[in-house]
């Protein structure tokens, strides 16, 4: 996750406290999709952003893990995000954001 996405993450957990954010990531990766969801949970483990150390323990999803697919509107979903889910590796991102949430997410 980019400085400038850190920080706009930051400003609304402060605005709006971290317990009314859920974070939804759209990265092509489970492992871009992990680090990003321990970045908005534990803290950026890179140390070279706003959320070093600031543990906010946001609730995180991916955009194509059931959880969130289910939320949106199926034609939405179909016409915005089927085809990229087409090319992913849906289980390789469950896989890496499943434990991230039971280890660091405060707010299920």
């Amino acid at each position: 996750m980019d400085l400038e996405n850190q920080k706009r993450v930051k400003e609304f957990a402060d605005k709006y406290g971290a317990e009314n954010l859920v974070v939804v990531l759209g990265a092509a990766e489970g492992e871009a999709a992990g680090l990003a969801a321990e970045t908005v949970t534990n803290g950026d483990p890179t140390f070279a952003g706003p959320l070093t150390g600031v543990q906010l323990g946001l609730s995180v999803y991916h955009v194509c893990e059931p959880e969130i697919k289910n939320e949106v509107e199926e034609s939405v979903y179909d016409e915005q995000i089927s085809m990229m889910e087409m090319v992913l590796d849906v289980d390789d991102i469950v896989k890496e954001m499943t434990p991230i949430r039971e280890d660091y997410c405060k707010y299920l």
